[in-house]
């Protein structure tokens, strides 16, 4: 794993459930610009402990994820957060705005 990887995943550790960020959002964090790497680390992870599922992207839909959308969205679902129309409402759900 990358040390950018690994970094991401630190981060992402810090929202808590109930809440979502961004790609953009994380990639600030670090001080960097590179949203797209954020993307592709949270694409290759495999720790189940790392929240990936609270990754959305910065318009607030959903997203992709990597063991499939639908159990990303019943993921959030479950901690509370509500999705309308494949989007979530950011100034509510955000740990932090991008």
């Amino acid at each position: 794993m990358s040390d950018f990887n690994e970094r991401c995943y630190r981060v992402l550790k810090s929202v808590p459930k109930g809440k979502v960020t961004t790609y953009s959002a994380i990639a600030k964090r670090l001080n960097s610009k590179a949203f797209r790497a954020v993307g592709s680390a949270m694409r290759r992870n495999t720790d189940r402990s790392i929240p990936c599922h609270r990754v959305i992207n910065s318009d607030g839909r959903v997203g992709n994820y990597n063991r499939g959308k639908a159990l990303k969205i019943k993921l959030l679902r479950g901690e509370g957060v509500t999705i309308t129309d494949g989007k979530v409402d950011l100034k509510r759900f955000s740990a932090w705005i991008s």
